[in-house]
């Protein structure tokens, strides 16, 4: 486990070689518009093991994938599917990857925590409790 700048550990995570790719990308485009956490997103894209498709277990939260969490500082449970920017409609419960909770869940895996900060930087302890991989 690697250490957050207020001390944290944070847990392994694992991401998709061409996911990791796309959102690299993504975000160095998006970069401009709030640095600090464009920059934890490229920190967690920089500590994931890159992996194929195959090699990914189907408990890890990837793109597209369907994920139940926990809000450990509220006890607050959502399920929502992480999806790129232009599919994202958090009424339809798509939340996209370039939010900070969105984020925070890329490569977690089931009974996995982090230490994450929602758009106010205010830290909030999120808890994997459930994966489902699209078709």
């Amino acid at each position: 486990m690697t250490k957050t700048k207020s001390g944290a550990a944070m847990p392994h995570i694992r991401m998709i070689d061409s996911e990791a790719d796309v959102l690299t990308e993504l975000t160095l485009q998006q970069q401009r518009d709030s640095i600090h956490f464009y920059e934890l997103l490229l920190d967690e894209i920089d500590r994931a093991s890159i992996c194929g498709r195959t090699d990914i277990p189907p408990d890890v939260v990837t793109m597209g994938s369907r994920v139940t969490f926990v809000d450990e500082k509220t006890g607050a449970e959502r399920t929502v599917r992480l999806v790129y920017p232009a599919e994202a409609d958090i009424s339809a419960g798509r939340m996209s990857i370039l939010t900070p909770v969105g984020a925070g869940l890329i490569g977690l895996s089931v009974g996995q925590t982090i230490t994450w900060p929602d758009r106010g930087g205010v830290e909030h302890r999120l808890r994997i409790v459930a994966v489902k991989q699209p078709n």
